[in-house]
């Protein structure tokens, strides 16, 4: 690599292996490769998604998938980074996971057939209804950025290109547009999802928890 360190993560554990069910004997035996923060280093898959679990932020992600989107992956690497609390996929179940580099073993992921599906689903969680709200360029649409984001949401996203199918903006509580000044008519689905997740984080996350990665 022309920068950077020239592997990622750490060799095998030198000395005494540290004690707690969280390790993983193989990880500590062979290295620990894989593309996740320090505090994870040697931990089980079920270890690392248990400590998210006990963390997870109020909002979820959905995404239409009725032509096999690219930009899924992509959105669900994002939900990881930004700890969504579920990632819905609507419509086909199979989506390419190639973007997601991984972060799908640690963050929950469900399927739902329709937008009437997952509506039902969001109203009848335990903790309440959660409301869904749609991005798209829509008249009437409320200006992501002027607008209060609910603590507890839903974002729901629409294919790269036709944007919200019809059910979708059907099914929504409100939608919500991000202010663009170019001649380009949209922007890329993924890039729209993490905007739309970080305004999330900006209004409600706890920045000063020492889980909030610095780098």
């Amino acid at each position: 690599m022309p920068h950077g360190p020239a592997e990622v993560g750490v060799g095998p554990w030198e000395g005494r292996w540290p004690e707690g069910e969280q390790y993983d004997a193989a990880l500590l035996a062979e290295g620990d490769r894989r593309n996740v923060v320090d505090r994870y280093r040697y931990w089980s898959v079920e270890a690392i998604v248990a400590d998210l679990d006990s963390r997870r932020h109020d909002f979820h992600v959905a995404i239409e998938n009725w032509q096999h989107d690219f930009n899924i992956g992509t959105i669900v690497r994002s939900a990881n980074a930004f700890l969504a609390r579920e990632v819905h996929i609507v419509g086909n179940r199979r989506w390419n996971r190639r973007g997601a580099m991984v972060t799908d073993r640690y963050q929950h992921v469900r399927h739902h057939p329709t937008v009437a599906d997952l509506h039902a689903y969001l109203a009848g969680t335990d903790d309440g209804p959660v409301p869904l709200l749609g991005i798209d360029n829509l008249p009437g649409s409320a200006h992501l950025e002027t607008m209060a984001v609910p603590r507890r949401v839903c974002f729901l996203f629409g294919q790269e290109g036709p944007g919200l199918s019809d059910a979708a903006r059907a099914a929504c509580d409100g939608t919500f547009s991000i202010a663009q000044f170019g001649s380009t008519r949209s922007i890329n689905a993924s890039a729209a999802a993490a905007i739309a997740m970080h305004a999330w984080v900006r209004a409600h996350a706890d920045l000063s928890d020492e889980s909030a990665w610095r780098g």
